[in-house]
């Protein structure tokens, strides 16, 4: 009997031995086999093809396939002859239309893959959803304006401009010829309807998805209103009327928004950061930018990128090293070195087209790229996220929001000729 138990440890312990060479053989023969295929991404971001060329170029075990999908938030659910994805990139991938594909990514947290800390925080805030991290921040924008470096003298030194700084320096040069006709003319909001919405934005229109089924999406209407009475008074007492903006902009801004500048005919144009810093370097000299703020907030471009783990995925194991290679800081060097390299710094900006969300990456590495951030990178805390958004709100913004701030601001008309909801309505008549 003695012997039985002092046996009985011994027998344990082989066959703990044992189970864990099963387990590990299984897990070996397991990941083997997830790794015999390639990891596959959908997005409708090109970039994604020369990042996963360099992880192929770089890694033994895994591959990568990029699959090109238009609109990744129309591709779900995947068709049945389909492959499935593994990982998806691309904008608008919170909405309650497709967040219910993605996993839970804290694990990659958890077991130290990744650290937390390595992203602006509120970026990474806006892909939990009940405390569960399911989409981590890929890229952003920002919006700006330009200016020629003649007239540094007018604008502050500080790195951003809010809306009544940019009215007051546009006023300064304003000039009129003998019959009243404007000669030079600073700033006139509707010359860019982006810079509309943007200025409803920072206002506090709050566009974001509706709860319901119903609605398509809310706003603040009464931050709305401000907003274009806000605007309106900008037409009237700086630049006199909507006519005079209107007739403005036919005679002298009709080339691209750089040669507004570049050419001096007038004192600001709009632009984003992406199509700022994939312009040839030859073609900004002479120009130098401000981002747009309102209360010490720049807010993010809505159409920011997103990355998921698709949860019906087979290949999880290999796309996760994809995922963790990608949010490495050195690996995002060798990816705008690769593409400098490549000659193709002109076409795109940045990490898949945009600032990166790993902070140190747009501090330490973009002004080696673009040396015009150099002293000019927003602060991590200014940086404003924008809501949950329909997929369809590109549409809806063109369609809806834009008719509507333009009507509104339009001084020949006494209000808005269209509610919201009356341009909500006529729109749905046309697409459905």
């Amino acid at each position: 009997m003695n012997k039985q138990k002092n046996a009985w440890p011994a027998l344990c312990a082989f066959l703990s031995f044992l189970l864990c060479c099963i387990s590990a053989a299984v897990s070996f023969v397991s990941c083997k086999a997830a790794y015999e295929q390639p990891v596959i991404l959908w997005t409708n971001q090109s970039e994604f093809i020369t990042y996963a060329e360099l992880f192929n170029a770089t890694s033994e075990k895994v591959k990568v396939l990029v699959v090109y999908k238009e609109n990744p938030v129309e591709a779900f659910p995947p068709a049945k002859d389909e492959e499935l994805p593994d990982i998806i990139v691309g904008p608008w991938l919170k909405n309650k239309s497709i967040r219910g594909n993605f996993m839970p990514l804290d694990y990659l947290f958890d077991d130290q893959l990744l650290k937390r800390s390595i992203f602006y925080p509120q970026l990474l805030k806006l892909g939990n959803v009940n405390n569960k991290q399911y989409l981590l921040p890929v890229s952003f924008n920002l919006s700006a304006l330009i200016f020629s470096t003649d007239y540094t003298d007018l604008i502050p030194d500080n790195y951003m401009l809010n809306p009544d700084q940019i009215r007051e320096a546009g006023a300064l040069l304003n000039k009129k010829n003998g019959k009243g006709i404007y000669t030079f003319m600073g700033f006139a909001p509707r010359w860019t309807p982006e810079f509309l919405y943007q200025t409803a934005k920072l206002n506090g229109a709050d566009f974001s998805e509706a709860a319901g089924q119903d609605d398509t999406f809310i706003w603040n209407q009464v931050a709305l209103d401000k907003t274009v009475a806000y605007l309106r008074s900008w037409t009237e007492t700086v630049n006199t009327s909507t006519a005079a903006e209107d007739d403005y902009q036919f005679k002298y801004l009709y080339n691209p928004h750089i040669k507004w500048i570049t050419e001096k005919h007038c004192l600001f144009a709009y632009i984003n950061s992406s199509t700022l810093f994939s312009t040839a370097p030859e073609k900004l000299h002479g120009v130098d930018f401000r981002w747009i703020q309102k209360d010490n907030k720049i807010p993010i471009e809505d159409d920011m990128i997103s990355m998921g783990m698709y949860k019906h995925s087979k290949n999880l194991a290999a796309a996760e090293l994809f995922i963790v290679w990608f949010m490495n800081t050195e690996n995002q060097k060798n990816m705008l070195e690769w593409r400098s390299d490549l000659n193709l710094y002109t076409n795109t900006f940045g990490i898949s087209g945009g600032f990166s969300s790993i902070r140190t990456v747009n501090e330490r590495i973009f002004p080696i790229f673009y040396p015009a951030l150099l002293g000019n990178l927003p602060a991590a805390e200014y940086l404003s996220t924008p809501n949950i958004l329909p997929a369809n709100w590109k549409q809806i913004k063109t369609n809806i929001i834009v008719p509507y701030l333009l009507s509104g601001t339009n001084t020949n008309n006494p209000e808005p000729e269209k509610t919201i909801q009356q341009l909500t309505a006529d729109w749905k008549r046309r697409s459905y």
